[in-house]
């Protein structure tokens, strides 16, 4: 029988993989199994959102002692303009990407399995920071599935290749098959697969490392025969810094996100130095939600500055919002 599963249902699905806390974890879940439609196909998914919860409550509570110091401490709050994890066998070059998009500093050594536990750092990008994390090498013989709720999460995967080696094009394509027989799949563009419930794709970025070495050239066609990954591409060297610029963008592109800047009444420059950012599509009112749930509340109309009104034109809460528009909220 066919879920035939609601777009409330969805979303509430969709904010249950951001989560970073075991409450919002909770909410999530309780908003699922409310919004879930009640008949023989879902029966089992019902079983397991309800086991979820009981989970999560007892993470809350304390119940599950030690348990729920461990998962709690894979826990990463969620910073800046989104979030990109960082997967790839051992030695492809991740933590050093991370040295040089960052301001971290990792470890960072010539021989595999440096990093042990996800590390996350911050991307500066113009006026904005985008949240990386870079996580232990993927070993298919030891897989650490604790990994699959980073990428289940993440708005970006950037799948990072070794292509100085030929040897690094078979250990990315080991990473792909492992991870398309779990439920957590990467793929061009995020989505929730409607025909098969629980299975999601995640957007990645394959990024081709060690450009400066002499066999790279030689590698990049045997990547297209072996392995012919329908994700876009980006040749870089962590070691020189080639192509960091161009990846940058190609991230901040890919969360697809707007800067706004909001502006007091009373002043005349708004605050150009700390912009929130919502996904593309967002509107006036998602960001006074951002800013106060009782501003939101109490919001009347805003004053807007856009490439796309005339200077100080006056809108209401469902305006969607553009990229660095200027808005002055008013109660």
């Amino acid at each position: 029988m066919p879920a035939n599963l609601t777009h409330q249902y969805r979303k509430a699905e969709a904010a249950y993989r951001r989560a970073t806390t075991a409450e919002e974890e909770l909410h999530c879940l309780q908003n699922m199994l409310r919004e879930i439609p009640k008949h023989k196909g879902t029966d089992k998914l019902q079983s397991d959102l309800k086991r979820k919860i009981s989970h999560a409550r007892k993470l809350i509570n304390g119940a599950s002692g030690h348990a729920a110091g461990q998962s709690q401490r894979q826990r990463i709050p969620r910073q800046g303009a989104g979030r990109a994890v960082l997967i790839g066998a051992p030695n492809a070059g991740k933590s050093q990407l991370v040295t040089r998009l960052t301001r971290a500093n990792p470890e960072v050594a010539p021989y595999p399995f440096t990093t042990h536990k996800p590390q996350p750092a911050m991307m500066p990008w113009h006026d904005v920071m985008v949240q990386l994390i870079d996580t232990p090498p993927i070993a298919i013989e030891a897989f650490d599935s604790t990994l699959l709720d980073l990428i289940r999460g993440a708005d970006l995967v950037l799948l990072t290749i070794d292509l100085g080696e030929a040897s690094g094009i078979e250990a990315a394509q080991q990473i792909v098959e492992h991870l398309q027989q779990t439920k957590t799949r990467l793929a061009p563009t995020s989505y929730l697969d409607l025909d098969d419930l629980g299975v999601s794709y995640t957007q990645t970025l394959a990024v081709l490392n060690k450009c400066d070495l002499p066999n790279f050239s030689e590698n990049l066609p045997l990547l297209d025969a072996f392995f012919p990954l329908p994700l876009e591409r980006l040749s870089v060297s962590a070691h020189t810094g080639e192509g960091l610029e161009s990846l940058a963008q190609a991230i901040f592109a890919a969360l697809d996100v707007v800067r706004v800047y909001t502006k007091l009444p009373n002043n005349k420059e708004p605050d150009y130095d700390r912009p929130f950012t919502i996904q593309r599509g967002g509107t006036l009112l998602q960001i006074a939600h951002l800013i106060h749930k009782d501003l939101a509340s109490n919001l009347k109309h805003a004053r807007v500055w856009s490439r796309h009104l005339h200077d100080a034109t006056t809108v209401n809460g469902d305006y969607v919002l553009h990229d660095q528009d200027v808005v002055e909220l008013h109660i």
